[in-house]
């Protein structure tokens, strides 16, 4: 099981991290192109937690898919204002990108699946997710935002989104 969790975000963070050869690193996008890579993956998780709403029959698991919708769209709504405050719009890039088309294959996956087996997968696939993000957040994207605004919404976003890795983590004891 802790095998399986590993290569889910071992292929997680091949998503954050590889894109097309010629593409830059996540460490050189621009706070414009931060910000879409956010707002992506914040809908990825709205998008996961929909999928889980209409599959499992788990009452935690249906808890946990209600607060990812919940406080994803509103970090999303906060950094839409903050985007019309600056008069900026966020900008597209490869990481963007590459999470879309991870997202896609991996909802196509999980669709297909029912019961326990849809709840762990949802669960493992939940914490990997979290903990990449929070990584990329915490190490790569904070420390290289420029605007001041941003980076504090991106530095409170993270202590929501550290508080779901670790409700993704008792949620994963609890479904093995």
């Amino acid at each position: 099981m802790k095998i399986k969790a590993a290569l889910l975000a071992a292929g997680l963070s091949v998503a954050f991290f590889h894109g097309p050869a010629s593409a830059q690193s996540p460490a050189d996008l621009n706070d414009l192109e931060i910000a879409h890579v956010a707002y992506t993956a914040d809908n990825i998780d709205i998008r996961y937690a929909h999928l889980a709403l209409a599959i499992s029959q788990n009452p935690e698991i249906r808890e946990f898919a209600q607060t990812m919708i919940r406080d994803h769209t509103a970090v999303n709504e906060q950094a839409l204002a903050l985007l019309a405050e600056l008069n900026a719009d966020p900008q597209d890039n490869f990481l963007s990108q590459t999470l879309m088309e991870n997202a896609d294959k991996l909802i196509d996956e999980m669709s297909q699946l029912r019961g326990a087996a849809f709840d762990k997968r949802y669960a493992e696939n939940e914490l990997a997710y979290h903990k990449a993000v929070n990584d990329l957040v915490e190490n790569t994207f904070i420390p290289n935002i420029d605007n001041e605004q941003v980076r504090a919404l991106f530095e409170a976003g993270l202590q929501i989104f550290k508080a779901h890795e670790g409700h993704a983590t008792m949620m994963v004891a609890k479904v093995k």
